[in-house]
């Protein structure tokens, strides 16, 4: 049985639909196709059966301040180092050997760190990854940020090598150096849309798992976690019902889940152990439906603030801050999708990193939401209009939406209202990430973003994968033979 708080399963991959319409409200980047194919192969199916994906190519544009024209990054690796040689020269062939690295660690990271539930680190460290110990030591303990300003000195280029670390939760100087391997994904794999939005890879999993016989309740708050013999013998509902289970697997936030959930006396992560933790960041969402065409958009287009640091800064250090010209992301899936916009028109929803802060306010539709969100999307509005040179855009929008921090908070009872999950910092990720199974109760298990292997649809899809891991008391590094049995 599957219990959700909210309407409609799925967590942070929502919909929104309004006068024609539909904005995904979560992850819109699908990266790491194989680490789909494998989870629906799992299932007795594939990717390929059940989303129909678009190649995008540009992979995404990029804008930065003081830069005259944008930059777009292509879905082939070799033009990508031919745009990294034009803007500097040398740069290309340093791009070459960043990526083919990448590529490694990636390898390295699908076979022996992403599916392990690190239990026996024996199968972690073998195949050869022990004798690369002493590099794989430098990639963790190295920022990527520094790791970057070797790689290439124009500030644009930094920035893009850079910018994975915020899909980690985190800032280039705070994120392993490690995490490297996600610009394989981006700049030599290629990014893809799933037809229909990401809402469809939600409704094709629900499907295939109602088809099995699980019976999914919507709107089944779980208020408590009841703990017999120290094993998890049931859950007890807002509504006041009271069931009895053999097991609990929990994919709501894991401090939510530990803090509310739990008796004190049964917490593996107490009150004084979140002091220590980063949150990650928060967002300010937009979805805007805009009238006319939109070229000087891609699918995916990022806006690079010149004081990066500033902006790292303002969200992350105490104190945190709205930072001042902020980075963001816009996607504009109605230029492949039909499905998502009237005729004639461009669904964009924008993304800006905020301090994981819920005092800074809850979204609201057409200006109704929180005075300091609203004021903040009507400056990152004129922001993309300015950069873009789309002189018209806020005249053109006629359906708006924000979503804040207290939403986060509210919807999905992320702690402090944080936008992905735990930030993967060098204390926050591999075995040194929360695991998924409480170390107090008995057949408790974790899944979802606060957990291992860490956030991104991905990532949580492997996360459910390591707790049937778990409850099969299977300690091996790599993926789950296919289909499941």
């Amino acid at each position: 049985m599957l219990l959700e708080k909210n309407d409609a399963v799925g967590g942070r991959v929502g919909l929104w639909e309004r006068d024609g319409f539909r904005f995904d409200t979560g992850p819109s980047w699908y990266l790491m196709p194989e680490v789909f194919d494998h989870f629906f192969r799992l299932l007795g199916t594939s990717a390929t059966e059940q989303l129909d994906l678009v190649p995008l190519d540009p992979g995404y544009r990029v804008y930065a301040e003081g830069y005259a024209d944008p930059l777009d990054l292509h879905a082939d690796a070799e033009e990508n180092v031919a745009v990294f040689e034009r803007e500097e020269p040398g740069a290309g062939a340093r791009l070459r050997a960043y990526l083919a690295r990448s590529a490694e660690l990636y390898a390295i990271a699908k076979e022996h760190f992403l599916y392990t539930t690190f239990v026996r680190l024996g199968p972690v460290f073998g195949g050869g990854v022990l004798g690369k110990s002493t590099r794989l030591s430098r990639l963790l303990l190295e920022p990527l940020g520094a790791l970057t300003r070797r790689t290439v000195r124009d500030r644009r280029l930094r920035q893009i090598l850079g910018y994975p670390a915020v899909f980690l939760g985190a800032a280039p100087d705070t994120t392993p150096s490690l995490y490297s391997l996600m610009s394989y994904l981006d700049l030599a794999d290629g990014v893809r849309y799933p037809l229909g939005g990401f809402r469809t890879i939600i409704d094709r999993i629900a499907g295939l798992a109602e088809a099995e016989g699980v019976e999914v309740r919507t709107g089944a708050e779980v208020v408590r976690i009841r703990v017999d013999g120290g094993r998890a013998t049931g859950v007890d509902l807002a509504d006041g019902a009271r069931l009895d289970v053999d097991a609990v697997v929990s994919a709501a936030d894991l401090h939510h889940t530990e803090t509310r959930l739990l008796d004190a006396a049964h917490r593996t992560h107490p009150d004084r152990a979140w002091r220590r933790r980063n949150p990650g960041p928060s967002a300010l969402l937009i979805l805007l439906g805009v009238r006319g065409e939109l070229p000087e958009l891609q699918h995916h287009t990022l806006f690079f603030s010149r004081d990066w640091d500033a902006n790292f800064a303002a969200i992350f250090d105490d104190p945190t801050r709205i930072p001042d010209t902020p980075s963001l992301y816009v996607c504009k899936p109605s230029g492949v999708d039909p499905t998502v916009a009237p005729e004639g028109a461009e669904n964009l929803f924008v993304l800006v990193p905020l301090p994981a802060d819920p005092c800074l306010g809850r979204g609201g539709v057409d200006g109704e939401g929180a005075a300091l969100l609203e004021a903040l999307g009507d400056r990152v509005i004129a922001q993309i209009g300015s950069w873009a040179g789309i002189d018209d855009l806020a005249e053109r929008v006629v359906v708006r939406r924000t979503i804040g921090p207290a939403d986060f908070e509210s919807e999905f009872h992320a702690w402090r209202g944080g936008a992905l999950g735990l930030a993967h910092t060098l204390r926050q990720s591999a075995f040194f990430r929360p695991g998924d199974a409480s170390r107090t109760v008995a057949n408790l298990f974790y899944a979802g973003s606060s957990t291992i292997p860490g956030v991104g649809l991905p990532m949580c899809l492997i996360s459910a994968e390591l707790v049937v891991k778990r409850l099969r008391g299977d300690t091996s590094a790599g993926p789950l033979p296919e289909p499941l049995r």
